[in-house]
């Protein structure tokens, strides 16, 4: 019994983290941007505090915290690799959809993700 009682721990665990996602909305003259951040597997402090916190001088950023990425993307880079780094998100993109143009071979090349049209 200890034993299913910690696996159900550990799976619930598992998927609060894959639930972590964040929207950051940036704005600044003549540039209006969101995406939605989808963690897989980096750390969950790191996620909140590095990820989601972006440095964008001269643009004013709006992050929100939710459990996942809101519908209504364009597309979706899924199974992104961070880069230098062994973390993986999916990253959904909201917006221009003529961004797609260099969005999609950024995201199989660079981040060795797969480009999906929800």
């Amino acid at each position: 019994m200890r034993l299913t009682g910690l696996l159900l721990l550990l799976a619930l665990t598992s998927d609060e983290v894959l639930a972590q996602a964040c929207v950051v909305h940036s704005t600044a003259e003549r540039l209006d941007v969101k995406v939605c951040q989808q963690n897989r597997n980096i750390p969950e402090k790191l996620f909140a505090d590095g990820f989601c916190q972006p440095n964008l001088p001269g643009q004013k950023v709006d992050v929100q915290y939710v459990n996942e990425c809101p519908a209504g993307a364009f597309g979706v880079c899924s199974n992104a690799q961070v880069a230098n780094m062994p973390y993986r998100q999916d990253i959904h993109y909201y917006g221009v959809v003529t961004d797609q143009a260099y969005l999609k071979p950024y995201c199989e090349a660079q981040s060795q993700g797969n480009w999906l049209k929800p």
